[in-house]
């Protein structure tokens, strides 16, 4: 199927624009548009493309944007589906945090994301209803559970590593074998290798040449090494590596306080994108201390150490994405690992849901809110998304937008 770039454009910008609320929220708007809506990827090369990006490092909702893209287009049609997945929330990002450097918190824009994080907690339900309902087919559905319930226990109550997650049910799976016999395994197109060897150097060059750039900066050098370093440990997205980056920041480097990194996370959480632009906003902050420029210089640098990587990956594994959905054992670890995805974004669901409803949660341990900490608006915000998605069958758009507005009303009534 050949889309048309001013098609594949359009529908990748709606993407972008849309993609508030994390991961699960991000993986059913893109089912829904590229599955659903266009038909360009069928629910076997979704899942298998989504088993895959949760096994590398970096944000998996954006790499897989991006493996839709190149899919449909090649490189060129990665590079924009990538970019304009990212490109919508990494300038909101921007203005959040020149905005807060300035003033500190605006209380308005907070009443204002609280509207649109409501819409994502129902949002982020429907979507595991039908992601659940679609990794779980016929013939897998006791098993697929069982895993997914494992994945969920082991990293919200043991807390898990997420690599050793996934590892541990991609190798279920792989003993296991396929549940069906594959079809014959595509050939790999003449010089794939040699174009794949030509991707990896031609994209590390890129990932480093703006330190070239900044070398006489010495604040702008760690930043960058920082930021690069942090995009090749990254699995299991922005969560898993939240604590990590935080105690490099606040303690190690002392480039922001506590304070300022929670409102950090709290900022990224609401605007459309994936996560770790969260990391955008700390370095855009620590180089506000600075002047401006350092600040647009460091938040530039910090996105490029951070993405640059996520299509690396995508681009040098894509092409062998088909031959390994139709290797026996192969498949059979891909199909485990998607099950496993499923109890592993449950528990992403769970933690956002609980920070939106209550004041504060209890990380040490499982997960718990502090029942009297309840926050009644966003318990009311969240009953009216209910009713505008389930009752009146609005749309994520209208939605989003309503709860906007009724997020901003609440914040001038109080």
């Amino acid at each position: 199927m050949t889309v048309p770039l001013s098609t594949l454009t359009r529908t990748f910008a709606r993407i972008g624009l849309l993609s508030f609320g994390g991961p699960a929220a991000q993986i059913a708007l893109m089912h829904e548009e590229l599955v659903e809506r266009h038909k360009w990827l069928t629910e076997k090369q979704y899942l298998s493309a989504l088993s895959f990006c949760m096994m590398l490092p970096g944000p998996e909702a954006m790499q897989l944007c991006t493996y839709a893209g190149w899919r449909l287009r090649g490189i060129p049609g990665g590079l924009i589906a990538g970019t304009l997945f990212v490109l919508p929330g990494a300038l909101v990002v921007l203005a959040l945090a020149l905005a807060y450097a300035t003033w500190g918190q605006v209380p308005l824009v907070q009443s204002l994301f609280l509207g649109i994080q409501a819409a994502v907690v129902v949002i982020v339900v429907q979507a595991l209803i039908k992601l659940a309902k679609r990794a779980f087919g016929p013939g897998f559905m006791a098993e697929g559970l069982a895993l997914a319930a494992l994945a969920f226990l082991a990293i919200y109550a043991v807390h898990l590593p997420f690599p050793l997650i996934i590892a541990a049910a991609g190798l279920w799976g792989a003993l296991r074998g396929a549940v069906t016999a594959p079809e014959p395994a595509p050939v790999l197109p003449p010089g794939t290798a040699r174009r794949t060897g030509m991707t990896v150097v031609t994209f590390l060059a890129l990932w480093v040449a703006p330190f070239a750039l900044v070398a006489g900066s010495e604040l702008l050098t760690e930043i960058g090494l920082f930021f690069s370093q942090l995009a090749v440990v990254t699995f299991g997205g922005a969560y898993a590596v939240l604590a990590y980056m935080t105690q490099e920041v606040v303690s190690t480097q002392g480039w922001l306080t506590t304070q300022e990194m929670i409102d950090a996370l709290g900022l990224a959480e609401t605007t459309p994108g994936p996560l770790i632009l969260v990391t955008e906003f700390t370095a855009a902050l620590t180089g506000a201390k600075v002047s401006l420029g350092t600040a647009l210089a460091a938040a530039a640098l910090t996105l490029w150490g951070t993405f640059i990587p996520c299509f690396l990956w995508i681009f040098a594994g894509a092409p062998y994405l088909e031959w390994i959905t139709h290797q026996p054992r192969l498949a059979g670890a891909l199909r485990a690992i998607t099950a496993a995805v499923v109890g592993v974004i449950v528990n992403l669901s769970l933690w956002f849901a609980l920070h939106v409803l209550f004041a504060e949660v209890h990380t040490a341990g499982p997960a718990l809110p502090v029942l009297s900490t309840l926050q009644p608006r966003a318990l009311v915000l969240t009953v009216l998304a209910a009713v505008l998605m389930l009752a009146l069958r609005r749309g994520m758009a209208t939605t989003l937008a309503l709860m906007a507005l009724a997020g901003l009303a609440t914040g001038l009534l109080t």
